[in-house]
């Protein structure tokens, strides 16, 4: 299946638009999604043995395998039930924001194939909480799907950081009910002023009104979710030292490193577009703080690494610095739809080693 997706469907979807492409394959998985019988076989294929891979185990949650898509791919939700079947652990939807948006003026996506990376500046476009919320509300509920879902949640364009909490607040309300876990990604660059909320004095409150408000959900009778905080490769490490102790006061159940970066490194140094990079260019800043993060914790706070895996040695390496689970994305555009089974397969060998 590489060798088909590599010699005849990539170059066709390389001569599209990247958003265009991007549109065409979520269409093609949202239809996957509603031929059941279908996914069956192909999850049979493409998942691992329950019976010669153990499951990952972390914040609550049980993982088929280790490789999870990260948010982006699926923004409005409708792609994600086809996630199982083309090998993935576990998927993340969104950004989603309360308020629907359209997101920034097009073009905002762009290839770099001698590099293996993307810039994007999508802008959080998306339905709105309230439209994802109907639309799960139609679909499996947590603890019954064949992989945990998450819901990426950021804040709203309109809405000034003074009101930031009661814009994350408003979208965890509508969908927790419908998440097998929640992140806050306060650490998206095409946002203006998203990553202000970074800094402590802006994180502390934001989080602790979600840990409250996930608190008072156990009270009315309903499950808590598990909660985590999705930050930027592009932190000084005196400013990750600081989101750790907020996660740590809060009990966060774990931390997602990392976001796309604003850097240029190498021969993107030369590239005039404003956005996130994300794809190989990240792979070894994204390790680094995966690594940081690892040993300021000893180990103890379950992290998702994010960012340049391109293939199962830049996986093996996350999980070498200390991630309990990786995440990808930009792999997929390079390496086709069935990239994650790969990657899932070749981890599970190496653990079994």
């Amino acid at each position: 299946m590489s060798w088909l997706y590599k010699n005849a469907l990539k170059p066709l979807l390389f001569r599209l638009d990247p958003e265009r492409a991007h549109e065409v394959g979520v269409d093609a998985l949202a239809l996957l999604s509603r031929v059941r019988p279908l996914c069956a076989v192909m999850e049979r294929l493409n998942q691992l043995s329950p019976e010669l891979y153990r499951p990952v185990e972390s914040f609550g949650l049980k993982f088929p395998n280790a490789v999870g898509l990260a948010a982006g791919f699926d923004k409005n939700g409708s792609a994600w039930p086809a996630a199982a079947a083309l090998g993935f652990g576990h998927v993340e939807i969104g950004t989603v924001t309360l308020h629907a948006q359209p997101g920034n003026p097009k073009p905002r996506a762009f290839r770099y194939p001698a590099d293996e990376a993307v810039i994007n500046r999508m802008g959080f476009n998306n339905a709105g909480a309230a439209a994802l919320a109907a639309k799960l509300a139609k679909l499996s509920v947590p603890g019954r799907r064949k992989i945990p879902l998450g819901i990426n949640l950021g804040k709203s364009k309109v809405t000034s950081l003074d009101h930031a909490m009661d814009d994350y607040l408003g979208s965890f309300r509508l969908l927790a009910d419908h998440a097998d876990y929640v992140v806050v990604n306060v650490s998206s660059p095409n946002t203006p002023g998203l990553r202000e909320l970074q800094d402590a004095s802006w994180l502390k409150p934001l989080l602790a009104a979600l840990v409250d408000e996930n608190s008072a959900r156990v009270v009315a009778g309903k499950p808590r979710r598990p909660l985590l905080l999705k930050i930027a490769p592009d932190l000084t490490f005196h400013q990750i030292d600081a989101a750790l102790g907020v996660i740590d006061e809060l009990k966060l159940d774990g931390i997602i490193a990392t976001n796309t970066t604003l850097a240029r490194p190498g021969r993107l140094a030369a590239v005039n577009q404003a956005g996130g990079l994300s794809g190989r260019p990240v792979q070894r800043r994204s390790t680094q703080i995966i690594n940081y993060i690892s040993r300021a914790t000893n180990g103890r706070l379950p992290i998702i690494g994010v960012g340049g895996i391109m293939d199962e040695s830049s996986a093996g390496e996350k999980m070498d610095a200390g991630a309990t689970l990786v995440q990808l994305y930009t792999g997929m555009i390079y390496r086709g739809p069935f990239f994650a089974a790969e990657v899932a397969r070749a981890l599970a060998q190496r653990q079994r080693k």
